[in-house]
Parts: C-alpha cells; structure tokens; sequence
C-alpha cells in the first residue's frame, strides 16, 4: 500500500509539475500578446497624434484660403463695378463724340446692306476709312 500511496504522490507530483509548465507557458505567451498589443496601441495613438496635427494643419490652412478667397470676392466685386462703370463712361462718350455718331452710323448702314458708295456720301467718309469699316463689319 505504501508504494500504491508513493505512487499517487508521484503521480499528483508529476501532475502538479506539469499543470505548473503548463500555466507558466500560458503566461508567457499571455504577458507576450500584451506587449505586441501594448505596442499596437503605442503605435495607433502615435498614428492617432499625428492626424491630429494634420487635421489642424488643414484647417489652418482652409482658413487662410477662405480668407484669401473673400479677399478676391471683394476685389472681383469691386473690378466687375468699375468695369460697370467704364462701359457705362464708354458709352456715354460713344454718343458724345461727333466722330463716334459717323462712325455708330456708317456701321449701322453697312450692317443694313448699304455699299462703300453710300457710306462715303452719306457719312462723309474717306474711300480708306469706308473699306475699313466695311471689312470689319460686314457679314460672311
């Protein structure tokens, strides 16, 4: 009985021993998965960190452009009123002008079909001037 009793302490030993490896290899591999997840998440709130900057870097730089761009705006409203205005001043003096109304009326006549003849008469017009006026204006 006494080598029966042995025997079982042996065995429960020898269990005991092998429960023991068992345990320290799970907790090696355990304490190895938390140091490769440990670095994981070293890694992603550095990655996490850095887009951060970015992102605030981008936004910096949106609103330099968004005030670059109302910047703009108010000089293209600005240059589309003064082009207003010298087409308006333009106009004006188109009419003012006594040799703008020969010239207003010999493109008239031409874009009706009157002849280099009846340019030159009616609008008192030089033979050179009323070719010119006749080549830019008439219709193909």
């Amino acid at each position: 009985m006494e080598v029966v009793n042995n025997n079982i302490i042996l065995l429960v030993l020898v269990a005991s021993s092998l429960l023991v490896v068992v345990c320290l290899g799970l907790i090696f591999m355990l304490s190895k998965r938390l140091g490769y997840s440990q670095q994981e998440v070293f890694a992603l709130t550095h990655k996490i960190k850095d887009t951060h900057d970015q992102t605030a870097i981008l936004r910096s730089e949106i609103a330099e452009v968004r005030s670059s761009l109302m910047s703009i705006g108010k000089r293209l409203v600005a240059c589309e009123s003064y082009a207003k205005e010298l087409a308006q001043q333009q106009a004006v003096q188109k009419y003012d002008d006594p040799d703008a109304k020969i010239y207003s009326r010999a493109v008239k006549m031409i874009e009706l079909g009157a002849d280099l003849q009846e340019i030159m008469r009616e609008c008192e017009l030089p033979r050179a001037e009323a070719e010119l006026l006749m080549s830019l204006h008439q219709k193909s």
